[in-house]
């Protein structure tokens, strides 16, 4: 249903008034009489953006849902992303950046692989930051895509704030079909909150600084609870009756070790055969042991192949507020462990 739903929006905006602009919809004017009362923008100026703006009917075939959801891989996912091009890129930006990754790293905690992974993951070191208009790619999902409207409001709303402390139009931003901007594909949200000036030029950069896109993944990371040596994730074995039980308790770190045991599941740290290299990334022992911190059982599935399956810490939990995806956070963990080892 929720896919004939959006088909049906696709529709819209290629066949009615919509697809013309957003100046006389309802809806936006009381998004503008809103962000006049609140923040006390020119109501005029906004409705002159408004009238500017049109419907991006391919900015919500990209945000749709796959027309078979239950179909994931996650070694298709991390094969897209753990590959030969990506990896030397990643390792040309860490020689080049070196000494901006380090600071990054001194002051915050993150291992200069975690952030280096997180840009060439998220644009491929600055290749694929996205051509869309930030404000109409962010009004159509605001108004037009209703499974997430409320979430995209509010970043049209931050936008507009960030414009506004940047002196700059709204229209002037680009990136991602989602509003995302820069080599980090920050919301706005998160490009006011934890956006920095770490080359000390007197202006945030994210598009061409990579200075500034460092410290400011470092920074996002540290204000959500980065741990400064502590470890990441291992991958294991598991068996017993409590294994779904524990992954049905989510990514968010709850159980020590022992705990995870007593809920009828057996563990054994193993060298993945998929990534090798993540056990070392995981702690920087290199050792067999478990460690003794709350963890989360995380699953990755591949359909017609045996599942992996992590322990993932309060770190691997963070990477999730990036992007809120255990296949996400494992793929950084992974390209990040590729990266490492050529430091």
């Amino acid at each position: 249903m929720k896919r004939l739903l959006l088909l049906s929006v696709l529709l819209m905006l290629g066949s009615s008034p919509r697809a013309e602009t957003y100046a006389q919809r309802d809806d936006v004017r009381a998004f503008v009489e809103e962000m006049h009362d609140k923040h006390g923008f020119d109501a005029e100026h906004l409705h002159g953006l408004f009238r500017q703006t049109r419907p991006i009917a391919a900015v919500i075939k990209a945000i749709m849902p796959p027309k078979d959801p239950a179909v994931r891989s996650w070694q298709a996912y991390r094969g897209r992303f753990v590959e030969p091009k990506r990896i030397a890129a990643g390792r040309r930006f860490m020689h080049v950046h070196a000494a901006q990754l380090a600071a990054a790293e001194a002051r915050f905690g993150v291992p200069a692989e975690i952030i280096a992974a997180i840009i060439g993951i998220e644009t491929v070191y600055g290749k694929q930051m996205g051509r869309f208009g930030t404000f109409a790619a962010l009004t159509t999902l605001a108004f037009d895509y209703p499974p997430r409207a409320e979430l995209f409001r509010r970043e049209l709303e931050e936008l507009l704030l960030l414009a506004r402390e940047e002196h700059r139009s709204p229209l002037a931003y680009t990136g991602s079909y989602a509003g995302a901007l820069g080599l980090p594909q920050f919301l706005p949200s998160s490009r006011r909150r934890f956006a920095i000036d770490f080359d000390h030029n007197g202006r945030i950069d994210l598009a061409t600084s990579a200075a500034d896109a460092i410290g400011s993944v470092a920074n996002f990371m540290a204000g959500h609870g980065w741990e400064r040596d502590a470890p990441l994730a291992v991958v294991v074995n598991v068996a017993g009756d409590g294994v779904q039980a524990l992954i049905d308790e989510g990514i968010s770190p709850k159980r020590v070790p022992w705990q995870l045991e007593a809920a009828n599941v057996s563990f054994a740290r193993v060298m993945s055969p998929a990534a090798p290299e993540t056990v070392s990334l995981a702690d920087g022992a290199g050792d067999t042991a478990i460690p003794e911190r709350p963890a989360a059982l995380i699953d990755l599935v591949t359909p017609g192949a045996a599942t992996e399956y992590r322990l993932g810490y309060n770190n691997f939990y963070v990477i999730t507020r990036y992007n809120r995806s255990s296949f996400y956070a494992a793929a950084v963990m992974d390209l990040a462990a590729a990266l490492r080892t050529s430091k």
